[in-house]
């Protein structure tokens, strides 16, 4: 289809780009109107954009969405979601007009805001205004990467471009500046964002809180900024984007491109056009009518004409520009079949072949060691062991390289230093994973991880595979005080569904927890690593083997009368503690509790084997307390208020967090069972139960 071509920008007939437009506007409308429930203006306002960038340029096949050349779009400002809907439906992918009629209801392929995984041909989830933008950043980012690996001379097979909608707030969101601002330093030529200006929000008109001048901002970014465009003139918003396009095929380092799109929120509502009205609520069934008769739309809700229908369809130039890619995969794989193959695998998401024997190795290896290391330090070492089997890693930091140790021998082209932008780095890195090919990871102080909670949060709800490296765990790091020492964090990360949260004790534990980290294709990983030094533990075969199983027993004792359960760097200190009570007659077993999110989800048998129901717990980790009480702990020791300024060792000892507090917390509530005939048991037998006891630094939690 003539219309779809990429190499150059034809004029549409005037009467068909019309009703191509006023076909999105129409199932925008009718939809959101169905479900009494959405934001139709806009939809409609950007129904144009959508004409010049979908119907001109954009280079996918509706019948296979993973296609991995196909161009990305993203819309950032996800509440327009029914415009990609309709845009969806009319192309040809799989998500049928029934889709459309059931708009925002329960189970449909049509949700409020776009999930990726959801509906096919989505991109990302988008919602939380801005994150979309900086994943765009990512997926380019992704493509300027694995262009730069695996492109040869003559045969370029990762060459496409991202393309994003965007509105006012998502410019506003402070993420966009992080985003942004390293996108132009990273001179990603290939990103090309399309912003519907139409100053217009839930508020109303946004002059008196948004006066920016944006294009100023994005110029002194260092990217290409073109004067505005009519936003519903199809023929201008299409030549600025081959504009866009050309440059960046003329200068690969060049900047991404916004094109700013001057449009009227709500075209075509006779009563609602240019309003804050038109944003949120739905038009009501008589100024549906009225928008109808405005436009020349005559037709029945959700009814599309056969011909405009038909010139929407992009399967059958879809497919014709896949074969040809296919084809060019083909010479590649005959040229290069070592990065051909190189290529297929990592698209698909899999690990190289050798992944399972380079763990094994790396865990014989910390289990040979007795050197005491901070396991941030560890972290680094594991990094330097597996990242030369895994050329998928990309790394960075937010401007802490140093502290977080996430560079490695070799690591240059490999590791990006995102600057003082925790939200921008981690939004970024949900980007680069949704793109596919490469695997992030980021590093930050875990203290500011709030910095970055949202994204987190997102790449949770996406289930992609993306690590967070979170150092300075907790009061441990010392002289920086309270600003800077986590107290709350590690157990308000594992609130998140579908995060999984590591603090590891030792060199073995973290090696174990990034390669479960790297192995989990469908979910994303924090790692919370200590500043400073904690011994190795020594274990046998079986040990190291159920570490996976984020909970096993680390220390035991026959006839143990109580359950010391620990994370992270407190767990020497349980270790320390059952040796003092060991030469007291009173045996304990210790239990390290590396990830509470996988332990939680293993089989009861294996939780009440680690876990004796019948024993009392005591559990210690440098953080809230109340957190244990979902163990059934009748006691345990933690920080329940901010930190000081002090050295590390010094804070341990001021907060009560020392073998010896310990020892004497167990042996006080044991002997107190004695005295009352009984030994108490814990508040819930299986340790994945619910509790919300009151807990205090040092305190009873029962």
């Amino acid at each position: 289809m003539a219309s779809h071509s990429t190499d150059r920008v034809l004029r549409g007939h005037p009467r068909f780009d019309n009703a191509l437009a006023n076909a999105l506007r129409a199932l925008a409308m009718d939809a959101v109107q169905a479900a009494n429930s959405g934001h139709p203006g806009a939809p409609m306002g950007m129904a144009e954009m959508a004409v010049a960038l979908w119907h001109r340029h954009l280079k996918h096949n509706p019948a296979d969405p993973h296609w991995p050349d196909r161009d990305r779009f993203v819309l950032s400002n996800g509440h327009a979601s029914m415009l990609l809907y309709a845009l969806l439906h009319l192309s040809g992918y799989a998500l049928p007009i029934e889709e459309l009629r059931r708009f925002r209801q329960l189970h449909s392929l049509t949700p409020g805001h776009p999930e990726v995984g959801v509906t096919p041909g989505v991109e990302t989830t988008t919602g939380p205004l801005g994150q979309g933008l900086a994943n765009a950043v990512g997926m380019a980012l992704a493509e300027k990467r694995l262009g730069e690996h695996f492109n040869r001379p003559g045969h370029a097979i990762v060459e496409h471009h991202t393309y994003v909608f965007v509105g006012d707030g998502c410019l506003m969101e402070g993420v966009s500046h992080e985003a942004c601002s390293l996108a132009g330093v990273l001179g990603l030529s290939r990103l090309i964002v399309l912003y519907d200006d139409n100053g217009i929000s839930i508020d109303g008109p946004v002059a008196g809180w948004f006066g920016d001048d944006t294009a100023a901002r994005f110029r002194a970014y260092g990217w290409n900024v073109p004067p505005p465009v009519d936003g519903h003139d199809i023929d201008a918003v299409a030549a600025a984007i081959a504009q866009a396009k050309e440059g960046a095929q003329a200068q690969a380092n060049a900047g991404p491109t916004l094109i700013a799109c001057r449009t009227t929120i709500g075209r075509g509502s006779p009563a609602r056009a240019g309003t804050a009205k038109a944003h949120g609520e739905p038009l009501g069934a008589a100024e549906v009518a009225a928008t109808r008769a405005a436009i020349g739309w005559p037709h029945a809700p959700f009814e599309i004409p056969a011909d405009i229908a038909a010139r929407w369809d992009a399967r059958g130039c879809g497919s014709a520009r896949q074969a040809r890619w296919n084809e060019k995969l083909a010479a590649y794989r005959r040229a290069f079949p070592e990065l051909a193959a190189e290529f297929e695998r990592r698209v698909a998401g899999k690990l190289p072949a050798s992944f399972a024997d380079d763990v094994a190795a790396l865990l014989a290896q910390s289990a040979a060691s007795g050197e005491a290391m901070a396991t941030r330090k560890a972290s680094q070492k594991v990094l330097a062991a597996l990242a030369p089997q895994l050329p998928a890693l990309l790394g960075g930091s937010a401007d802490l390289t140093g502290s977080n140790l996430t560079d490695f021998p070799g690591c240059a082209g490999r590791h990006v230093h995102y600057g003082v932008r925790e939200f921008g780095m981690a939004a970024v890195m949900n980007g680069v994973a949704l793109h596919g090919g490469l695997i992030p990871y980021g590093g930050t102080f875990l203290t500011f991880s709030d910095y970055s909670r949202n994204a987190i949060r997102m790449a949770a709800l996406m289930k992609q595979r993306v690590v967070h490296v979170f150092t300075h765990d907790s009061i441990g790091l010392g002289e920086d005080g309270p600003t800077h020492q986590a107290v709350e964090h590690a157990a308000s990360l594992r609130l998140i569904p579908g995060l999984e949260v590591w603090r590891p004790c030792d060199f073995t534990e973290t090696a174990v927890a990034w390669s479960e980290a790297l192995a989990a294709a469908d979910r994303p990983s924090a790692l919370l690593l200590s500043r400073q030094n904690v011994p190795q533990q020594p274990r046998g075969a079986a040990q190291v083997a159920a570490i996976r199983r984020g909970g096993y027993v680390l220390a035991d004792r026959p006839a143990a009368q109580a359950v010391l359960l620990a994370t992270g760097s407190e767990a020497p200190l349980a270790v320390e503690a059952q040796r003092l009570l060991d030469a007291e007659g009173l045996p304990v077993r210790v239990v390290s509790l590396p990830s509470s999110t996988v332990f939680d989800r293993q089989d009861a048998a294996w939780r009440n084997a680690v876990l004796p129901p019948a024993l009392p717990r005591f559990g210690i980790e440098a953080g809230v307390s109340r957190w244990w009480g979902q163990y059934g702990c009748v006691a345990a020791l933690g920080v329940d208020r901010f930190g000081e300024s002090a050295p590390g060792p010094e804070l341990y000892r001021h907060f009560g967090l020392t073998a010896e507090a310990l020892a004497a917390l167990v042996r006080a509530h044991l002997r107190r069972g004695a005295a009352l005939g009984a030994v108490a048991s814990p508040a819930h037998a299986d340790p994945a139960a619910s509790a919300a006891p009151a807990a205090a630094a040092a305190g009873a939690l029962s």
